[in-house]
């Protein structure tokens, strides 16, 4: 066993080990029923999130197990961890129930819930999601809404878990930088929106009227669906605007995801 600048980190070699409990079982549905995860905890998978973890939030980091190649990518943060385990590829893969090919995971405790009402009042570019489920459209929406000029996201009770491991991965991190939180009650929750002088614009492809680049001094909000259903006809009505962005005859829809970068890249970056 040997100490690092303020690390602990040692080799298992025993699946059984309690030590990697955290990571135990990892495509169980618990981890996509619970919203939060068992005991609280959220994990992050990659070289490049668990980087940015243990960078920009290494207080919440419980653990990181890591295969001996993955440690001499990540020997320059890897002290920010307070326990680090060095496990070999076949004993990571057998403890996950799949094979972490990218060589590292980092159990993470999942930060206080930010309060929307703060969100809302210290932004002027929103991004509105309702029932998405999808983990990696999910991610990819974070990812995109943090490069174009979103400056918080509220999701409705019933999407999915932005901190689930693989919308982690796909958002590139992006989920542990930009601010987000749940909008309940839903979609009368909009309404908190409409006081602080934002317009909600509802994005759907059966919208008479244009997505355009708003002023630069509007408080804007986007509102966006599910793939399979998109908006629900309540918070249509709840929107100030239905808008469309607009696209060659016989095009059906956007992914979601794609959608929402160009509609984001519109009202963002202005």
């Amino acid at each position: 066993m040997s100490h690092g600048q303020g690390s602990l980190r040692r080799v298992v070699v025993d699946p059984a080990d309690p030590a990697l409990d955290p990571f135990r079982n990892l495509t169980d549905a618990q981890w996509r029923r619970s919203p939060e995860g068992p005991d609280g905890l959220f994990l992050a998978e990659s070289l490049h999130v668990v980087r940015r973890v243990l960078e920009h939030c290494p207080q919440h980091v419980r653990t990181v197990v890591v295969t001996p190649h993955a440690a001499a990518r990540l020997a320059d943060v890897l002290p920010a961890a307070p326990s680090v385990l060095v496990a070999q590829p076949a004993l990571l893969a057998a403890v996950s129930g799949f094979d972490v090919h990218r060589g590292v995971l980092a159990a993470v405790q999942r930060p206080p819930v930010a309060d929307p009402d703060q969100l809302i009042a210290g932004s002027r570019r929103l991004a509105v999601l309702e029932d998405l489920t999808d983990q990696a459209n999910l991610g990819a929406l974070f990812r995109s809404a943090s490069a174009l000029g979103i400056d918080a996201i509220l999701l409705s009770p019933r999407c999915a878990d932005p901190l689930y491991r693989r919308t982690v991965r796909v958002s590139m991190g992006e989920v542990l930088r930009l601010a987000w939180a749940r909008l309940d009650p839903w979609p009368d929750g909009l309404d908190r929106l409409h006081r602080q002088g934002f317009e909600v614009l509802a994005l759907t492809p059966t919208a008479a009227e244009p997505l355009t680049v708003p002023r630069r001094a509007a408080k804007v909000a986007v509102l966006l669906g599910s793939e399979a259903d998109g908006l629900t006809r309540a918070a249509l009505a709840a929107a100030d605007k239905a808008v469309r962005i607009p696209m060659r005859p016989g095009i059906d829809s956007l992914n979601a995801a794609a959608a929402a970068a160009i509609a984001f890249a519109t009202v963002g970056l202005v």
